[in-house]
């Protein structure tokens, strides 16, 4: 029998399906900005 380590045990989240909802959201949202900022910034280089 296989050895296994704590890391190949999956863990129950124990977040509701609400907050892992929001936590993507989020991440999602950090990411567009980060994309929008990202762009501005470049535009203003090429037209400096």
């Amino acid at each position: 029998m296989k050895d296994r380590s704590m890391k190949d045990v999956q863990q129950p989240d124990s977040r509701t399906p609400e907050q892992i909802r929001r936590s993507r959201n989020r991440v999602l949202a950090l990411s567009l900005a980060a994309f929008v900022v990202l762009v501005f910034l470049i535009s203003m280089a090429k037209m400096g």
